[in-house]
């Protein structure tokens, strides 16, 4: 990633024949040339960043140009693994979103970003049934679920971020996006309306920019960690507490490399929750995170998110109501999932 360049060595002779003067000539152009050698090497360990040791503090903040576009592709592969009435049951999906990411607002307290969704592609296999839809290219699946996945192309959300917090204080765009859903679907209607709602979608912008402390951290053992808590309440599809903490690895001035650990709990949603059109009901659960781990680079000098990776296994089991009757369901579920920014639009280039 980074370069150093070396000054040569110049090797000075005498020509039979050359006057002294040429030879001086020569030898001040050499000197000339060794002098701006040595400027450049100079020049290059003070612009070189230099890696933090044990006990520096790193500044870690987003970074934000009004109007200056920035992209992201994010991809989820999940398998699920369920056994209901002794039968089994397998599920996988692949799923990839491509985001711009346009900031209009920057104010000291206050930064307003239009997130707009600019393609999504989905690979969806249950029981042996397949769904594909992409959005990239110019032949698609004719199905519903593909006329609502189409649906989310063009959505677009003006997130508020308190910059000083690092936290998202307002999301508009609801109302547009559920018109657009409502009218793919109308069926889904009671429970879009009910699982995005408002707060739901504050957080679940919130972790994009929650990777980074609302402080320096030291790069210190004890001295380098920071939490962030989200709940994400979905109505009759229950809530979710997470607990992230995350880890200041190391920096070299240029990139910083953070863990990040996530605890998820999952709670059944309350009788007042409702079903919201599904079909069946959760009655109760026990469902935890079994392994939850990931890492971020964080680019300090764009003040941004570069890449990401994280692997989540979630078990345990669901007592779920269909037309009055109880029934136990043992899940399993792994997800891997990864984040990629740039600077150009990746849909133009595909």
């Amino acid at each position: 990633m980074f370069r150093r360049l070396l000054a040569g060595l110049f090797v000075l002779g005498l020509l039979g024949g050359l006057t002294i003067p040429v030879v001086g000539q020569e030898k001040d152009k050499d000197k000339d040339k060794d002098t701006k050698a040595k400027e450049k090497e100079s020049k290059d360990k003070d612009t070189k960043p230099v890696e933090a040791k044990p006990g520096d503090k790193v500044a870690l903040k987003w970074k934000f140009e009004k109007g200056k576009t920035f992209y992201q592709k994010m991809t989820t592969d999940t398998t699920q693994s369920m056994k209901v009435m002794n039968n089994d049951i397998k599920q996988t999906q692949k799923q990839t979103f491509y985001f711009s990411w346009t900031p209009k607002t920057v104010e000291k307290d206050k930064v307003e970003i239009v997130q707009k969704i600019i393609g999504v592609a989905m690979d969806i296999e249950i029981g042996g049934s397949k769904i594909s839809y992409d959005s990239t290219k110019d032949s698609t699946a004719n199905n519903p679920l593909g006329d609502f996945f189409k649906a989310l192309v063009g959505s677009e959300f003006t997130v508020t971020l308190d910059p000083n917090k690092v936290k998202v204080t307002d999301v508009q765009g609801r109302d547009d996006f559920l018109k657009k859903l409502v009218a793919a679907n109308p069926q889904m209607k009671p429970l879009l309306e009910q699982i995005l709602s408002k707060d739901a979608l504050k957080e679940m912008a919130e972790p994009t920019f929650a990777v980074v402390p609302d402080k320096e951290v030291s790069t210190a053992k004890g001295s380098n960690e920071w939490k962030k808590n989200t709940s994400l309440d979905m109505g009759p599809i229950g809530k979710y507490d997470n607990e992230y903490t995350y880890t200041l690895e190391k920096s070299d001035g240029k990139t910083a490399t953070i863990k990040v650990d996530t605890t998820l709990k999952y709670k059944a949603p309350s009788d007042v929750a409702g079903q919201g059109g599904l079909p069946f009901k959760i009655k109760s659960a026990d469902l935890k995170s079994t392994s939850a781990t990931g890492t971020i680079l964080f680019d300090i000098e764009k003040g941004r998110v570069a890449s990401s990776k994280m692997k989540l296994e979630l078990k345990g089991k669901l007592a779920i109501e269909i037309g009055g009757q109880q029934t136990n369901v043992e899940l399993s579920q792994t997800q891997d999932s990864s984040v990629e920014t740039m600077d150009d639009d990746p849909i133009k280039k595909k």
